[in-house]
């Protein structure tokens, strides 16, 4: 069972995309899966923080202020600019505007580090603001809430802060305690089974993910196809603009780790606490979000992966 699991971890890549596909051609087990995409997410972040351990973590947040600096960056001076762009032109509560603003205040995805492996990068830039960009979300969300008039008044982005706060520390507890419990220390074989598993919890997701979106292929595949290309732009435009912005500033090897973040999201969080998620539009930029994240290693990397003579 274990040999098997790790040759899922090996071939990760290729679980996912056929949870793609699941979630295009099957569209009742999407539907079916919709209701509980908030237990799934919570579990997923269970077997992240399962796999970390506390130790790593508490490693992790070393040298955290540099790192704050650019979380707080991502994930509250962004989305402050996004709500004040769209206000401008009288479209704050359109629903693109309500998805670029969730996709943009949430934290890094839990695979930002496997990707950066992949682009030949070190994982520790992007393991580092997944770790402080999810414990500080519950935070950097009150404002973004309260400033949002598509998201509600400051008692609700108060309420989603608790919410979602609680739900995510609460997971993540119980995950170091059964790791320290459990599994204190871990072999290789055992890493890239749990890896297995986190693949086939990830394939689960995303047909769960996918399910407004075989809908709207028949119904309005118009709709689909301009849902669609918000999520190429916003997410593969965000990475080009921070490699270079990073770059600029000196970030030398550090910047395509981290620049992969900032389009690279876990937007799907937002289903534990927000009810700003359970629109069917909101729903399908979600689905179509899937496909620029999962294909990162791949559109990113001409422009992101690692160079021998990179600085």
């Amino acid at each position: 069972m274990i040999k098997a699991l790790g040759q899922l971890a090996r071939h990760g890549r290729f679980v996912l995309v056929a949870g793609l596909l699941a979630g295009l051609v099957l569209p009742d087990v999407a539907l079916a899966l919709r209701p509980w995409l908030g237990e799934f997410v919570l579990a997923l972040l269970f077997l992240t923080a399962f796999r970390v351990g506390l130790p790593e973590t508490i490693a992790g947040l070393q040298n955290a202020h540099r790192t704050l600096g650019l979380v707080l960056v991502y994930q509250l001076a962004l989305p402050l600019v996004c709500i004040a762009g769209f206000a401008l032109f009288g479209m704050a509560q359109s629903p693109v505007a309500i998805a670029l603003t969730l996709m943009l205040a949430a934290p890094s995805v839990t695979g930002s580090p496997n990707m950066s492996i992949m682009l030949g990068h070190p994982p520790d830039p992007a393991f580092r603001l997944l770790i402080i960009g999810t414990l500080v979300l519950s935070l950097t969300i009150i404002p973004i809430f309260w400033f949002s008039p598509a998201l509600g008044s400051l008692q609700a982005a108060v309420s989603t802060s608790l919410h979602l706060g609680l739900s995510i520390c609460t997971a993540v507890a119980l995950a170091f305690v059964a790791r320290a419990l459990l599994r204190p220390s871990m072999s290789a074989p055992e890493i890239q089974a749990l890896d297995g598993i986190t693949s086939i919890a990830l394939a689960i997701i995303v047909i769960g993910l996918m399910s407004a979106v075989a809908p709207a292929l028949s119904a309005a595949p118009m709709v689909l196809l301009g849902w669609m290309a918000v999520a190429f732009g916003a997410n593969i435009g965000l990475q080009v603009l921070a490699y270079a912005a990073l770059k600029w500033r000196g970030a030398g090897r550090e910047a395509a780790p981290m620049a992969l973040v900032a389009g690279n999201r876990n937007v799907a969080l937002f289903l534990i606490a927000s009810s700003a998620t359970q629109s069917e539009d909101f729903l399908i930029f979600l689905g179509c979000y899937q496909f620029p994240m999962y294909l990162t290693p791949i559109v990113m990397g001409p422009l992101l992966r690692a160079k021998t003579t990179e600085a």
